[in-house]
């Protein structure tokens, strides 16, 4: 499978995308629709968004749409393993994940909530790196806690 440097790559842009103020909640069920299907085109049309094309590849088509101020991304995939992949990649970024078959909506909890009462689907969430200990905690034992991470990540203390 040709996927994994492509993939991984528009991973990380799109998950950057889901990080800032994503959180999960669960505020009450509601009645969804059907979980829709169809291409990237269709399902735009159903959202009520207008595509900017970003990747239109065999495996992979995306695009960025606007709801509002809110950005989020759009991706359609030619295969449910694909789309498994590249789920399962990048949830490792965190963020939030509306999910149907073959298809994705990566964005804001608020812009979810609303296209999930049009679209349908499931929604997943990434893993939330924000409390785990990276090794500078309350270890007082340490000296220059952050040492372990000074070749790799030079700029997080200025």
């Amino acid at each position: 499978m040709r996927l994994t440097r492509p993939m991984l790559a528009l991973t990380g842009v799109v998950a950057a995308l889901a990080l800032a103020g994503c959180g999960a909640g669960d505020d009450g069920e509601w009645d969804l629709p059907p979980t829709a299907t169809g291409s990237l085109e269709h399902l735009a049309a159903e959202a009520k968004c207008d595509p900017d094309m970003q990747t239109d590849a065999d495996t992979i088509r995306q695009a960025i749409c606007k709801k509002g101020k809110e950005k989020y991304i759009l991706a359609t995939f030619a295969t449910d393993r694909g789309q498994r992949e590249w789920i399962d990649t990048a949830k490792d970024y965190g963020g939030l994940y509306l999910v149907g078959r073959k298809w994705v909506v990566v964005g804001h909890e608020k812009v979810l909530e609303d296209l999930q009462g049009r679209l349908g689907g499931d929604v997943e969430e990434g893993i939330d790196h924000s409390n785990m200990d990276h090794g500078g905690g309350d270890g007082g034992d340490q000296k220059g806690g952050h040492g372990k991470h000074a070749s790799g990540h030079a700029g997080h203390g200025g």
